[in-house]
């Protein structure tokens, strides 16, 4: 089973512009990503898909690969499918850029989610969500799953709704509240699929991509996992993973 994992990259960035580029306890944040994706078990090869030189000559100086592509392309997924086209992968996985701790193991579980589930199309990871915060915050993208582990729905509000709760009383680390991480697996034929697909109603309204893919009625398996996500946005996020990082590795 042949599988590329595709690692978008692109400089401009609102809140932390040229992050992939950021030094996290000597190393660019893109080549945290890599190495950390290379580790995974079940994947063959790795690029960086972006549309900045200077990122693409970051990879190629640490040895890894790295393709171009044009800055006006519309999203991540339309910039996974175009580096995917032509390649010989049977799957393709979307590692975010900005996930410089990413576990090797989570990439490998929900490569192997998507394995198992032959009725899905794309495979994701999910964990329960154990810190009550985490429900009203909207950054933090909630998913529903079906009693079979597929997505019913995800949603930047706190889902599913509790009727007879106190109000704003939430009780987390019970079974019916997950975070999504930004992680997808995708069969490589649908993943062209995909990026043909028209922008869906609820996808525009949440801003959350994925939800095209539901809302043209296709299937997402959901790999329930213990591991943690640690994405850089701000400022703030990579003075925490630098720390983090300075501590494991003794820096």
């Amino acid at each position: 089973m042949n599988v590329l994992a595709v690692i978008p990259a692109r400089y401009a960035s609102t809140r932390l512009p040229g992050k992939p580029l950021a030094d996290i306890a000597g190393k660019s944040m893109v080549r945290r990503v890599y190495e950390q994706t290379r580790k995974a078990r079940l994947v063959s090869d790795v690029v960086v898909a972006t549309d900045d030189r200077r990122i693409a000559d970051e990879v190629m100086r640490f040895g890894g690969t790295a393709r171009m592509t044009p800055e006006e392309i519309r999203s991540g997924s339309d910039r996974i499918a175009l580096v995917a086209r032509g390649a010989s992968a049977e799957i393709v996985v979307n590692v975010q850029g900005d996930e410089p701790l990413i576990d090797p193991a989570l990439i490998d579980q929900t490569v192997q989610t998507l394995l198992e589930r032959p009725e899905a199309v794309v495979a994701t990871a999910v964990k329960r969500i154990a810190d009550p915060a985490d429900l009203t915050n909207p950054n933090v993208v909630k998913a529903v799953l079906d009693r079979n582990g597929f997505a019913l729905y995800f949603s930047r509000s706190a889902v599913p709704f509790l009727r007879d709760a106190q109000p704003g009383v939430y009780p987390a680390g019970g079974a019916l509240y997950y975070k999504h991480f930004g992680i997808y697996v995708y069969r490589a034929d649908f993943l062209q699929t995909f990026a043909g697909l028209e922008p869906t109603p609820l996808e525009q309204a949440e801003k959350l991509e994925q939800l095209r893919i539901l809302e043209h009625g296709y299937r997402i398996a959901c790999a329930v996992t213990e591991y943690e996500s640690f994405p850089v946005d701000t400022p703030e996020d990579l003075r925490a993973v630098t720390e983090r990082l300075q501590r494991t590795e003794g820096r």
